[in-house]
Parts: C-alpha cells; sequence; structure tokens
C-alpha cells in the first residue's frame, strides 16, 4: 500500500528560475496539480525544494532529501536531474521503496559545468531494481537527444516501464503546455507493483 510521496523537481539553469527559497516547496510544471491529485487520493505528498538546484550538489541534496519519511510504502518520483539524485541516492543507501518513477531522466553532464559534471557522472548500481517494487520512466518522441542518452543509460540498468507521450519534450510546462500529468498520478496509484 503507498503511504506517501516525495517529488525531487529538475535543476534550473539559475537561481532566478528557482522558487522562493521561503517556501521550501516547489511548484512549477505538474509538480503542483500532481500533489494535488495525489492528496486527495490520501496519500501525503512532499515536494521539497533542493538547496541551490542550480548548482546541485549531491550532499546537499541528500540533506534536505533525508528530512522526508521514507519506507518501504513510499513512491520517489523525479524530474529532470531529481531522477539522477535519487537513483544515486537509492544506490547509496541501499534502501527499498514501492516505486521509482523517473520522469524525463537526465545523466549527461554538460562538459563546461563543473557542479553537473560532479552531480551526474556515478556508476548506476544495479541492485536498486531488486529493491524497489516498480520502476517508470517517462519520455517522449521530442526530448532531446541527451535526455533520449540518458533514459538508455537508466533503464539499461535498472529495467522497467517506458511510457512515451509524443509531443511532452523534457516535461517542463512550455512543453507540455499543461500542468496536469494524468499519467503519471496513474502509475503512482496502480495497484499491480510489478516491473513491467
Amino acid at each position: 500500500m503507498i503511504t506517501n510521496c516525495i517529488i525531487i523537481h529538475g535543476c534550473p539553469s539559475d537561481a532566478e528560475k528557482a522558487m522562493d527559497p521561503e517556501t521550501r516547496t516547489y511548484d512549477k510544471h505538474w509538480i503542483p496539480w500532481t500533489a494535488k491529485q495525489l492528496t486527495e487520493s490520501g496519500i501525503d505528498v512532499a515536494t521539497p525544494l533542493m538547496p541551490d538546484p542550480w548548482n546541485p550538489v549531491y550532499e546537499k541534496f541528500k540533506e534536505a532529501f533525508e528530512k522526508c519519511e521514507i519506507n518501504e510504502n513510499t513512491v520517489l518520483i523525479g524530474h529532470s536531474c531529481g531522477c539522477a539524485f535519487l537513483v544515486r541516492w537509492l544506490g547509496d543507501s541501499k534502501r527499498k521503496v514501492a516505486r521509482l518513477i523517473l520522469v524525463a531522466p537526465w545523466k549527461v553532464t554538460d562538459k563546461d559545468d563543473g557542479y553537473r559534471k560532479e552531480f551526474y557522472e556515478y556508476p548506476i548500481d544495479e541492485t536498486i531494481k531488486n529493491r524497489v517494487g516498480r520502476v517508470v520512466m517517462f519520455t517522449s518522441n521530442t526530448e532531446e537527444e541527451d535526455g533520449k542518452k540518458s533514459l538508455k543509460l537508466f533503464n539499461d540498468v535498472l529495467g522497467g516501464k517506458i511510457v512515451g507521450l509524443d509531443n511532452h519534450g523534457h516535461y517542463t510546462m512550455n512543453d507540455i503546455g499543461t500542468d496536469e500529468f494524468p499519467e503519471l498520478v496513474k502509475e503512482v496509484l496502480e495497484a499491480d507493483s510489478k516491473n513491467n
């Protein structure tokens, strides 16, 4: 039974594009709508604002993330660089969770960005798939090539179900044109806990 969900956002290009640190939550793209739908379904949802996400540092993300409740009935959702963080954390922590859902996962480094190089370049722990009830990855035919490469890097090691939605790009508001993401809500609420 799913009891709670944690959504880890992506990494904006600069501080101005991040949310107000006073709120300590992230409310862009499909995240607020998804959180509302899941809350109405009886699932506790956390959408923490990661520290300085425009210059992501794994240890800082980890410290903020581990303030959330995480157990075998938790669903972890990442968007973009949030996916890279969650996969690394699951490999480091060896924790069990109900589901891991990666939305437009990213793991390809920008050569000119030392922060992202450090953040993305780690080996994916193949034992994660033995500790996660279900792995789902969302992609699109209009995703950038580095995003498609990133999806393959994760999927080759973790397996799981790939959901491809046409014309969703990198799953930002600009790409999908709406804040609604019913396909994601369905994957969280799906009763079957097996990988497809």
